[in-house]
């Protein structure tokens, strides 16, 4: 009797995963690129120390957000409630910091944003509500809910409106001493390279909130919590296969709902920082459809805590052109697109994926065309960058994604027996 052979298993789209090495040399050569195009084009504000740490201040909502996304999903919930969320984290929030100070109204906007999750979780996990359905309705019902009570809150106080509460004590700044203004220093010399370097090291560095130490630590404390415990173990296998998880004894819908409830105060605790350390005061539409851009951080970073501080800084770098100098930055960045979409264009060409590598360089050829026939770029691209780079990221990322397996599936206790 003839034994068939097994056959190796085929990786799956989406399994090949960058290695360290490899993604270091990556963003090395970004950066090589990046400062010839700054000596190019003379735009020294790209690499600048007050560029990356406005960047850094920007990038920390759309990471919560993220980081919120990816505890949901990686337990099979699909949280598009992330936008919601974050709207009752900087109402409480800023709520809470009026009355109480500032790091009251943190704990708040964590609570609001919990309230949120709580909600999610009950439609989605307990009555099986399609999880964008119930994601869209908290976007709606949060909105709502703060205008709503902003009229009887904030319209009666000093420096108070309908669409805007009073001013909130700081939470403070904080440099770290030598090392920020020797940073500082060397980018200010303008050198190929080692400028730039100091320019991304010091605005990590600079001007730093203690919310902002706090949110970046979240990331590699996300890491350790679900890959390195067993409390991790239970909640991730939800979301590959919650009728295996359940055979093994796990309560499955427990770990669905604490999931939900963490993502929902990391969404508040990204909307309290917008409200609290970004601009001291709560807006109607303050949060401008971060908790979007934040899910798209996670997706773009496929589902690891890494890659989704990748994606939010990115993010948060575009947005932050609308801060600094906006149109001759962009148009800087216009040149260093073109090249990337060079090399790009050679990658796909090398992997004889000739369609798109024709694309590619017929994009490039474009960008060329724009960068050389203009000057700077108006000042509606430089608004709309944030959103434009989200799109393209999500359309030239979405062939190498992994999601959870079970993520957004509808689960029933016992349904595997």
């Amino acid at each position: 009797m003839t034994v068939a052979k097994p056959q190796a298993k085929k990786p799956g789209k989406g399994s090949r995963r960058m290695s360290l090495p490899v993604l270091l040399l990556v963003i090395a050569g970004v950066l090589v690129l990046t400062s010839v195009v700054r000596l190019i084009t003379g735009a020294d504000g790209i690499t600048s120390t007050g560029q990356m740490s406005t960047a850094l201040r920007l990038a920390v909502p759309i990471g919560l957000a993220g980081l919120g996304g990816l505890w949901a999903e990686r337990a099979g919930v699909v949280n598009i409630g992330l936008e919601g969320m974050m709207i009752l984290g900087t109402w409480f929030g800023a709520w809470a910091g009026y009355q109480w100070g500032p790091w009251t109204g943190v704990a708040f906007g964590i609570i609001g944003g919990m309230l949120g999750g709580v909600l999610h979780a009950i439609a989605t996990v307990t009555f099986n509500v399609n999880h964008i359905v119930s994601g869209v309705a908290i976007n709606i019902l949060a909105l709502g809910t703060t205008r709503y009570l902003s009229k009887f809150t904030f319209e009666n106080e000093p420096g108070g409106s309908s669409k805007q509460s009073p001013g909130i004590d700081s939470l403070g700044t904080f440099d770290i001493p030598g090392l920020s203004s020797g940073l500082n220093t060397l980018n200010e010399k303008h050198w190929f390279l080692v400028s730039d370097i100091a320019g991304l090291i010091g605005g990590l560095v600079t001007d730093l909130s203690p919310l902002t130490v706090v949110a970046v630590a979240l990331v590699p404390a996300t890491w350790w919590v679900l890959w390195r415990t067993a409390f991790g173990l239970r909640l991730r296998s939800c979301g590959e296969n919650p009728v295996a998880a359940e055979s093994l004894g796990v309560n499955v819908y427990k770990y669905k709902y604490l999931a939900v409830i963490i993502s929902g105060g990391f969404a508040g605790l990204g909307g309290a920082f917008l409200s609290i350390v970004a601009s001291n005061v709560y807006l109607d539409g303050q949060t401008a459809g971060r908790g979007y851009i934040g899910l798209a951080a996670m997706i773009f970073g496929n589902w690891m805590p890494g890659g989704l501080a990748l994606g939010a800084g990115l993010f948060g770098y575009t947005d932050s052109l609308n801060l600094r100098g906006g149109t001759t930055n962009v148009h800087a960045l216009i040149l260093l697109l073109a090249i990337l979409l060079v090399f790009g264009a050679a990658y796909l060409l090398w992997k004889k994926r000739y369609t798109p590598a024709v694309v590619t360089a017929v994009v490039s050829a474009l960008m060329f065309l724009w960068y050389t026939s203009t000057n700077e770029v108006p000042k509606q691209v430089v608004s709309a960058t944030p959103y434009i780079v989200t799109l393209l990221v999500l359309s030239l990322s979405a062939q190498s994604l992994r999601m959870p397996k079970a993520d957004g599936m509808p689960y029933r206790r016992g349904q595997g027996k």
